[in-house]
């Protein structure tokens, strides 16, 4: 027995193994209903017991695998088979461990009495229909004898006549039938009972003490009829309540009168029913309070379930106040099982509705995808960004805002959610989803539900467009805010520049209110042009001149595409297990979150750098004097200086426009910026994201630090204010590329107030951004004037 599966951290992906009982009350409970609280030996532990089966008896040794089909007309074999399996499985010695892994986990809630409920998952719920009935719970003591006991009848259950019966009946394989046993603490009850809804209205059963008597049919109970709209008492009718169940302890052994004991008691020593007085058998199990407790919780449920759903309710006596505590639920599927919105983190803004392409191994990345689906993956490597232009929408598992799934999908306007915990479970393949990138939410999308309900049920259609395939939103394709045609939109002192790295999207980008790209990502831009393979590969190949063109080629689109203005390009940034995948050989074995970043990696392999550096050299020769050079990952002046070296022997600096910029991502250039403005930097650009995590030790790919990855964190605006500072000082520009301004944009305010030359975003935050610049400018002019009438 590897594991337990406590109530409240079960998955969907544990369904099969925690048996559907099991698997509702957990969705319940972790939706924040009252619960009692439990564990589930799976359905796997009865498998390994019955495999592990001593017995000469060829029937029960081919038991765990066997369909067991018996002539079920025949009455008196199957009580023989039945009555030898049940003998085999009571009389077997259940696993020391076992028994002691159970035990230590039902100490924990200071109980003398357990209860054992069957929680069963079938082939096909439709196909097995209502088997409530075929099983009962089972009560022991919380001592090791009674523990293993009460393993053992609880699953023996599996084997009675009549449930060797039903399934057969049923059309149902024995193998095929998940029996698991949900275990819980047991404490005496004032009343128990169901609470039943449908459209036409609510009726709730109640009988004094454990719901015991009611399962056995040994009480008529009470029943009060209530209004589903309104939650008033529309009548009562007083059962007939002769007996009730409790636990038996010290404390009221004598008090009541005892009698004949339930046959799930073990050894007697737990469950017993007793007498009622007569004075009690003529009042009603639930008083008023309790009453509107269970009408409140049913209230509730209503949302959550449906109009139609069953629950099983009991008032424990627990210290110092009864508390009002759901034991079993049943509910049409669809309310339960599938959880109808999943959360994660809204990396890419817009929203979309499509079919799901569900990728559960994120290690086999597919040659291609279908058009126009939604992909689900565990995460999403660099190199999938050439299947990626056929995709609407993107899910992860993993990473958080600064991820290459969310750079990827904000930088091709595709809605993207992160960080959405075990979304490749909870989506089936072909699903029909909608993903809201603006509020980080995954939705299922009913065929019966429109496309505007699913709007309006948001709150809003901003950015939403209707076509045939529900695509929906595209959200920075808008018409340009700063151009000679439109004199009313503000002039703003502030660069606004662009995050880019796709040559397919210049076309669509170049007329937006920008004043070059700020970073063009290199890595990125050449994946498509790589076809899988690392650069490396193309040398050995004897490709160094095709692809020396290529690479070319591909800077001069951006350089003509926004030429006069400026592109910064970002040379080759690849952490070691982010190089493309199809030469394995020439990657780093490490898959440290670091690698061999930036420039350090030129040093080690700087053929691949001098072929990059002759590739700008060519742009230039092709007339074009806009494109300039950012070092990555920059760490020591020594470092940049043997780079300079390279670009100078590339010929780039024959050029008098020609700058060389390094990115400001790791900390040490708080200490070293001067010595690096001696060395020849001509312009610094903050990599907000990087410098986060390298200040304040947050993995950003991690998916539990990931919603800890702050850049409004003191230390990094501090950071980020002594660079702009510096920059100012040493007289050369200092630009900001990171995600800080985009996901928290009250900060431009200050970016703009310490000094920023430019801020650099992805094409879909353009337009807020730009009015961001013009807000915070306003107000820098506003409080100079302010002051200067002050002064007057």
């Amino acid at each position: 027995m590897d594991k337990l599966y406590w109530l409240d951290q079960i998955k969907l992906q544990d369904r099969a193994k925690v048996g559907d009982k099991a698997f509702y009350l957990s969705r319940i409970m972790q939706r924040g209903y009252p619960v009692v609280p439990g564990f589930v030996v799976g359905a796997e532990v009865l498998q390994q017991f019955l495999e592990n089966l001593n017995s000469s008896e060829s029937l029960v040794a081919d038991l765990p695998h066997s369909s067991l089909y018996l002539d079920v007309n025949n009455w008196r074999q199957l009580q023989q088979v039945a009555g030898r399996l049940r003998q085999e499985i009571v009389t077997a010695t259940v696993p020391l461990s076992w028994v002691g892994k159970i035990l230590s986990a039902a100490r924990e809630w200071d109980s003398d009495y357990l209860i054992f409920r069957p929680t069963v998952m079938v082939p096909s719920a439709t196909k097995a229909g209502n088997i409530s009935g075929l099983l009962e719970s089972v009560f022991c003591p919380c001592n090791p004898d009674a523990i293993a006991s009460g393993l053992k009848r609880t699953w023996s259950q599996l084997f009675r006549a009549k449930s060797l019966l039903y399934w057969q009946r049923a059309g149902i394989e024995l193998k095929r039938v998940n029996f698991a046993v949900l275990i819980q603490p047991v404490r005496n009850a004032i009343a128990s009972g169901l609470f039943h809804a449908n459209t036409s209205g609510w009726e709730i059963s109640a009988t004094w003490g454990l719901g015991v008597a009611i399962a056995n049919g040994e009480v008529l109970p009470d029943v009060y009829y209530i209004h589903p709209e309104t939650g008033q008492l529309i009548e009562q009718q007083l059962g007939s309540k002769i007996l009730a169940y409790r636990i038996e302890n010290s404390a009221n052994k004598d008090s009541l009168q005892p009698v004949t004991p339930s046959v799930l008691t073990l050894d007697n020593h737990c469950l017993v029913a007793y007498l009622l007085e007569e004075s009690k058998q003529k009042q009603y199990a639930l008083q008023a309070e309790y009453l509107q407790q269970v009408i409140m919780l049913g209230n509730q449920l209503v949302s959550e379930l449906g109009s139609e759903f069953d629950i099983e309710w009991t008032i424990s006596q627990v210290s110092p106040v009864p508390k009002l505590y759901l034991t079993q639920v049943s509910a049409p599927q669809s309310a339960i099982p599938n959880v109808q919105i999943i959360k994660g983190i809204g990396a890419a803004r817009g929203r979309v509705t499509a079919n799901a392409y569900v990728i559960a191994n994120s290690q086999l990345k597919p040659e291609q995808l279908p058009q126009g689906v939604i992909l689900v993956a565990k995460a999403i490597t660099p190199d999938w960004l050439p299947i990626l232009q056929k995709v609407i929408g993107i899910i992860t598992e993993k990473g958080g805002l600064t991820s290459h799934a969310a750079i990827l999908a904000r930088e091709l306007g595709i809605p993207a959610v992160v960080s959405a915990t075990d979304v490749t479970a909870l989506i089936q393949p072909g699903e029909r989803l909608l993903v809201d990138g603006d509020r980080g939410e995954v939705s299922r999308v009913r065929e019966d539900i429109t496309l505007e309900r699913i709007v309006a049920k948001s709150g809003s259609a901003e950015n939403i467009d209707f076509d045939d395939n529900h695509a929906i939103s595209n959200p920075w394709q808008s018409p340009p805010l700063r151009s000679s045609g439109i004199p009313s939109q503000p002039l703003i002192g502030t660069q606004l520049l662009l995050n880019l790295s796709q040559s397919s999207l210049i076309e669509q980008v170049k007329s937006l209110p920008v004043d070059g790209v700020g970073l063009l990502r290199s890595e990125l831009m050449m994946l498509t042009v790589l076809e899988g393979q690392h650069p490396n590969s193309w040398l050995a190949d004897g490709r160094q001149t095709e692809l020396l063109e290529l690479w070319t080629e591909e800077i001069i689109q951006f350089a003509c595409g926004f030429a006069p203005r400026t592109v910064l390009y970002r040379s080759l940034d690849w952490r070691s297990h982010e190089l493309p995948s199809a030469t394995q050989e020439h990657q780093s074995t490490s898959q440290a979150v670091l690698g061999d970043r930036g420039i350090f990696s030129y040093l080690l392999n700087p053929a691949i750098f001098e072929l990059e550096l002759a590739a700008l050299a060519n742009v230039q020769k092709a007339g074009y004097s806009n494109v300039n050079l950012m070092l990555p990952f920059v760490r020591s002046v020594e470092e940049f200086s043997l780079c300079q070296q390279k670009v100078v022997q590339a010929g780039l600096t024959q050029l008098p426009q020609f700058q060389l910029w390094i990115m400001a991502e790791v900390p040490s250039v708080l200490f070293l910026l001067p010595e690096y403005v001696k060395a020849g930097v001509a312009g610094i650009s903050i990599g907000s994201n990087d410098l986060t995590q390298l200040l304040l030790g947050v993995d950003r790919e991690q998916e539990q630090l990931a919603r800890r990855f702050n850049e409004l964190q003191p230390a990094v605006m501090s950071a980020i204010a002594q660079l702009i500072e510096m920059s100012k000082d040493a007289g050369i520009p200092c630009t900001i590329c990171g995600q800080a301004p985009v996901l928290y944009p009250e900060i431009i305010d200050r970016l703009v107030q310490w000094g920023i030359t430019a801020i650099s975003v992805e094409p879909e935050a353009v337009e807020r951004t730009y009015h961001a610049i013009a807000r915070a400018e306003h107000r820098l002019i506003l409080e100079a004037a302010r002051r200067q009438l002050r002064g007057g």
